[in-house]
């Protein structure tokens, strides 16, 4: 049984995501949606998560991102 029917990121990680996003916009794009710092200068995974769960208003702009993204998608099916 699913606990959070309505809660697209059950079960993802902020890695997952990230990764995602990058794969699907590439870092440049990412910063110009969110300006953060560890986007655009020497961009890696590893900072931007150390950055993000540190930092609550940007994971959350990351997942709003995402969600956004899944919702484009699923229109396109």
């Amino acid at each position: 049984m699913n606990d959070h029917p309505n809660n697209p990121l059950h079960g993802l990680t902020l890695e997952k995501i990230l990764c995602d996003l990058v794969n699907h916009y590439g870092w440049e794009e990412l910063y110009k949606m969110i300006e953060i710092r560890c986007f655009y200068n020497d961009p890696s995974i590893k900072s931007s998560l150390k950055f993000l769960r540190k930092t609550n208003w940007a994971r959350e702009k990351i997942e709003e991102i995402y969600i956004d993204l899944i919702a484009q998608e699923k229109k396109e099916l």
